[in-house]
């Protein structure tokens, strides 16, 4: 029998867009806007045309940012 276990937000290398919108308090369409524009960034891993946003590395850009 397998065992289904829900993994937190904070111990997830990438999330979603919904998860990511919940972890980090970002607008659905602010993170596709985000996504759209830096389809190459290094936080964004693309599962075919689905992107999926790297928790750490998403987070270091946006500490690094002025406003959202």
């Amino acid at each position: 029998m397998a065992l289904s276990r829900q993994i937190p937000f904070w111990e997830k290398y990438t999330l979603s867009i919904d998860e990511a919108a919940a972890y980090f308090r970002i607008g659905r369409d602010k993170l596709y806007q985000i996504v759209s524009e830096n389809k190459d960034a290094d936080f964004i891993l693309w599962n075919g045309t689905r992107a999926q946003i790297k928790r750490k590395k998403f987070e270091n850009y946006i500490d690094k940012l002025n406003i959202l």
